[in-house]
This record gives C-alpha cells, sequence and structure tokens, in this order.
C-alpha cells in the first residue's frame, strides 16, 4: 500500500519512459532509477512487461530479490487475456502472476475500431477479455488497475462502449481505471468535460495517463485531477515516445505548490531537482535546461530589470522559492546586466564586491564589450570570476604565461591520424616546453599544457575536460565569422565552464583552457603568482 492511497501518483518511466527514441535501460540502470522514485516517494513504480522481452522479465526476477522499496507499490504491466482463450492459461497473465509484484496494470482497448481492427476481435469478446483478465488476477492476490488504451478516443468514436470498458473493468475488480490519452491529442478543456461525464456516468475509481504529442500532458493531467482523477501517470523528466509523456516532476509540484495538495511524504518534493538530474545521469539524456521547476534555467534571471527587483525580494520574478524542489536562484551574466545582475552574481560565486559603485560600473561595462565581441559569460561562470578578480585587484590570477604553441595533425599511410601539440609556457620563473597528443588538436593542447605544469601542481592531474562546444558566430561589421569555444572542466569534486573566442577555433580552445586551469588551481586552493 503507497503512503497516500486516497491519492496516487504513478511512474511509468521504466515501462512507457523507456520506449524514448535513443534511450536504452540495461537491467541494472532499472534497479537505480527505481530506487531513486522510491525516494521521491512515488506511490507506485511500474517495473515493465514481464514475459514480454527477456529484459523485464530478467528486472523483474532481481527486482524480486534486490528491490527493497520504502514508499512505492511495484507494479507489473501487462495485457488482457487473449480473444477466445482462458484468463487461467494465458502465458502473458501467468507472467504477471508470477512477477511478484503486488499490483498489475492490464491494458486493455477503450476504442471500438481498435478492438475491430488491431484485436480482430468482437465488442463483446473484448469486455470478456477485461472482466475475466481483471478476476482472475484480483482472485490470485494482486491489485488491479486497468489502462483503458485510446480511451478519449474511443470516447468520442463511442461513447456508450467506452463507457461500457471503464464499468466492466470496475465490476471486476479493478481499483482504478485509468484513462489513456495515448495518442496526446487532447485538450484540456475537452478532456476535463469527458472525465467529469465518466466519474457522473460510473462508480469507478479514475486516473488519468497523458502524452505530450500537443504540449499539455500536464495541463490536461492536471484537468483531469481537477475534474475529480485520483491517480495520475506520467515518466520522471517526462520521457516517453514521440513527444513525451506528462512530466510527473511538474505534476507533483503543481499539486503540492499551486493546489497545496500533498502527494510525497513529507519534504520529498525538495529532493526532485537532484533526482530528475540523477536519472538524467542514467538515462544518458541531457536533461533540459527549461524543465519547469528542476531545470537549471527554471530560476535563472538575465535582464538587467529582474535583478533590480530580486535584490528587494526574489518573489517580485520567482512564481515560486527556488529550494521548494531542491533547486537554485541563478543570475545570468550577459549584455543585458545592469549593476544589479553583477552584484547578485558576484555574490552566488562568493566574491563581494563591497557595494563599489565604481568596480561594479567597470565589470557591467567589460561585459557588455566582451559580449559584444562574441564572449558568453551566462554560460562560463569560472571565465567570469576571473574576469571579477581581475577588476578587483587590476590584474589577471595567474600561474602560467603562454608563450608559444603549435598543433599538427597527420594522416598516415594506414589511415592512422595522429594529432600532436607543443606548449611553451612559463611558471614559477622557468620557462617549460611540454608536448601532448589526443584525438584532435584541442585534446592534444589540453594533455600538453597539463603534463607541462604536471612538476609544479601536481593537484591538476585530477583535472578532466568533461565537455566541449563549438560556435561559429556571424561575421560582425564586415569581417570574418569568430568562433566561441565552451569548455567544461571537472576536478571530480565538481564542473566549471570557461570561455575563449577568436576567428581561428584552437586560439579559442587555448583562451578556454588557460582559464580552466587557472580556476581549477584557484579552486584547490592555490594562490596565483
Amino acid at each position: 500500500m503507497p503512503v497516500n492511497d486516497s491519492f496516487h501518483i504513478y511512474d511509468t518511466t521504466l515501462r512507457d519512459g523507456a520506449q524514448q527514441e535513443g534511450l536504452n535501460l540495461s537491467v541494472h540502470d532499472k534497479l537505480n532509477i527505481a530506487r531513486h522514485l522510491d525516494d521521491l516517494g512515488v506511490g507506485f513504480i511500474e517495473g515493465g512487461w514481464p514475459g514480454a522481452n527477456p529484459k523485464d522479465t530478467e528486472f523483474f526476477a532481481l527486482a524480486k530479490k534486490e528491490l527493497k522499496l520504502k514508499n512505492a507499490t511495484f507494479v507489473a504491466f501487462g495485457a488482457t487475456r487473449r480473444p477466445n482463450s482462458n484468463a487461467a492459461d494465458d502465458v502473458l497473465l501467468g507472467a504477471l502472476r508470477d512477477s511478484g509484484a503486488p499490483a498489475v496494470t492490464l491494458v486493455a482497448k477503450a476504442f471500438d475500431r481498435h478492438v475491430d481492427l488491431a484485436l480482430k476481435t468482437t465488442l463483446d469478446e473484448n469486455l470478456v477479455m477485461i472482466r475475466d483478465s481483471v478476476t482472475h488476477l484480483c482472485e490470485e492476490g494482486q491489485r488491479v488497475f486497468l489502462d483503458a488504451e485510446h480511451f478519449f478516443d474511443g470516447y468520442r468514436s463511442n461513447r456508450a462502449y467506452a463507457l461500457e470498458v471503464v464499468r466492466v473493468a470496475a465490476e471486476a475488480g479493478a481499483d482504478v481505471i485509468a484513462l489513456c490519452d495515448t495518442n496526446g491529442g487532447m485538450l484540456p478543456d475537452e478532456l476535463s468535460q469527458i472525465v467529469h461525464d465518466v466519474l457522473t456516468a460510473s462508480n469507478a475509481r479514475l486516473g488519468i495517463h497523458c502524452h505530450n504529442d500537443t504540449g499539455c500532458a500536464v495541463a490536461n493531467s492536471m484537468a483531469a485531477v481537477a475534474a475529480g482523477a485520483t491517480h495520475v501517470q506520467g515518466t520522471l523528466n517526462g520521457y516517453g515516445e514521440r513527444t513525451g509523456n506528462a512530466d510527473l516532476v511538474t505534476i507533483i509540484a503543481n499539486l503540492e505548490l499551486k493546489k497545496q495538495q500533498l502527494v510525497l511524504p513529507a519534504n520529498a518534493l525538495q529532493e526532485a531537482f537532484r533526482i530528475s538530474h540523477a536519472v538524467a545521469e542514467i538515462t544518458n539524456v541531457a536533461p533540459s535546461s527549461r524543465q519547469p521547476y528542476v531545470g537549471v534555467s527554471a530560476f535563472a534571471h538575465k535582464a538587467g530589470l529582474h535583478a533590480s527587483a530580486i535584490k528587494v525580494d526574489p518573489s517580485l520574478y520567482q512564481h515560486e522559492d527556488p529550494s521548494s524542489v531542491g533547486n537554485d536562484m541563478r543570475m545570468l551574466v550577459s549584455d543585458m546586466a545592469g549593476r544589479a545582475s553583477i552584484e547578485l552574481k558576484s555574490q552566488e560565486l562568493g566574491v563581494d564586491l563591497g557595494g563599489d559603485k565604481e568596480l561594479i560600473g567597470r565589470i557591467v561595462d567589460r561585459v557588455k564589450e566582451m559580449e559584444a565581441r562574441g564572449f558568453t559569460f551566462e554560460a562560463a561562470d569560472a571565465s567570469f570570476e576571473l574576469l571579477v578578480h581581475e577588476e578587483i585587484s587590476g590584474k589577471r590570477p595567474s600561474f602560467f604565461t603562454i608563450n608559444h604553441w603549435v598543433t599538427s595533425v597527420e594522416r598516415a599511410a594506414d589511415q592512422s591520424i595522429t594529432t600532436k601539440a607543443e606548449v611553451t609556457v612559463t611558471a614559477s620563473g622557468q620557462e617549460i616546453t611540454c608536448n601532448g597528443e589526443g584525438n584532435g588538436p584541442v585534446n592534444a593542447f589540453d594533455n600538453a599544457l597539463r603534463s607541462g605544469l604536471l612538476k609544479l601542481y601536481p593537484e591538476l592531474s585530477s583535472l578532466e575536460l568533461t565537455d566541449y562546444k563549438v560556435r561559429i558566430l556571424e561575421g560582425r561589421l564586415g569581417t570574418g565569422a569568430i568562433t566561441r569555444v565552451l569548455v567544461e572542466t571537472s576536478d571530480g569534486k565538481g564542473e566549471w565552464n570557461t570561455v575563449g573566442v577568436h576567428e581561428n577555433v584552437i586560439a579559442a580552445s587555448a583562451m578556454a583552457l588557460e582559464d580552466a586551469v587557472t580556476f581549477g588551481l584557484m579552486r584547490q586552493g592555490r594562490k596565483p603568482e
């Protein structure tokens, strides 16, 4: 039994979400995601379809032994029995029985046209299939939910039959009938009217399962809840085929923060940001920065006007406190920045400008001038922090000076490619010439620079280039195009981003890498020369 049985948060990331293009979860991945979902406090975790494919069958066997859930009920997914057969003898129903899952969700056709064309059976036989399958699994001691597939399309085609599917499933013992907008084509106003009508016409407990093809999956889910649904299905981060499923994180935050309807254990919502991003790491699907509530841009502010207001009261430009979902407010530094943006961003980075208006003005002017040349600081906090330190002390923080560099790429007769770099630097009063190889000129340059400095700064061995982005910017004032490079570097304890701009991509990369290494040494507690 879930923590809150009067209202269900039902997650189908491991089944419906896993159908997203390019998303391929191993059994180990599924176990880890299930643990994260349980930490979030969802009521039900749908594990997949045991018996339908080897991976899900293996996952259920392992889950039975290894998955210890604190909050959630584990659910197996499957279909009603085949036409003109016996439920007790159906192989796939048998796999659901033997899955070890205390609850089962059965999918059934609620659209008369699908019954005819996809199931190739009669409308009456489909109803008997639903009744037999639900009754059989209930008698075997499992809690049964029914997903009424293509319900809304079916309702518009044949209202009486769609309602009969709901009635039969409820009478057979299904706890919840989830109305599925399988093709994702519904809009909130019509959907809420249909949910209200079904509740009026039946005694069933209703749930909702929405896809995002109209961009309305969350809105449709909220509309269904407002109309009386007490069970919401969705996926973490909105994973799913085509345009995805309803994003459960957004739905939960909307219910708890906007409707004051507590659907998770106390304080669990504050884990939403961490869990959303942890699962994104496992799926290897880059999280959307603009995802409501938990995107890194969800509480990011760029305009100077906004920053001025936020200095007075953050709620003037934020609809919720970011900490309610475990997120943070971020100030972005750009050519739109005013004094307030610069001051707030510096505070965020731990640099106190002491309210020095002249200093803040110089930084604002410098940022705007550099952004006009193609730099971007909203995605390069480390480069911005170095700029601030330079304006404070009149000298850029420095541990070394790059005097000369050269890179070469050679293709041999055997088609192999060799990339080398030679970098000459001055550090601690000595000139050092260092060499490196890599899978490209930038990687070779990075390896050469760090290998040369390693004797003086052994802590550089922990640095790793983790991301590298290149963008060609249009030519300005009759000049040729210029290149902007963004580099992300990690020391195993955190990441930082730096930027370089030049007509030459290697020169732009060298600039970003020089900032990355300099900032990395400052993070390690080294004092610049």
